[in-house]
């Protein structure tokens, strides 16, 4: 079970939550992920989720599920500035697109401002992620929060 506040059990639509906001929060500057690829690393540890429950959880990471977000996140100086919206709770939304390396289209143009800022390749017409030179792996760090 995901940690929480002490005496709080996190439901497990908020475990999932979690460790959804927790991989989302570990993608460097620059670089993105697939919502698939982030359902595929949870799933892995919790046995279930998928795609559009990523989705769901991105939807409410400002809101809904801000409190499975750390205060104290250690978050990188280089992303001070990148985030669009200024209290997103340190989750950088922008960094998560679909299979096809577009953002999300309610948010597309502070997306890609954010990812052009970063130094994010972008596809030739600038309107989607290059996911061959842009998709992050969380094994390309070392062993993190997940294995724990």
């Amino acid at each position: 079970m995901t940690e929480s506040p002490p005496g709080n059990q996190l439901t497990d639509v908020e475990e999932y939550a979690a460790a959804v906001l927790d991989v989302v929060r570990r993608i460097p500057s620059g670089r993105a992920m697939t919502y698939g690829l982030i359902a595929e690393i949870v799933g892995e540890r919790l046995g279930r989720g998928g795609p559009r429950q990523v989705g769901s959880v991105m939807a409410g990471s400002g809101d809904r599920y801000a409190h499975l977000v750390p205060d104290d996140d250690g978050a990188d100086p280089d992303d001070e500035g990148a985030d669009p919206d200024e209290g997103a709770d340190r989750v950088p939304w922008w960094r998560v697109v679909n299979a096809a390396g577009s953002p999300p289209q309610h948010h597309v143009t502070e997306a890609l401002d954010a990812l052009r800022a970063e130094g994010c390749p972008l596809s030739r017409d600038g309107r989607r992620v290059h996911l061959r030179r842009a998709i992050w792996f969380p094994e390309d760090e070392p062993p993190g929060r997940l294995d724990d």
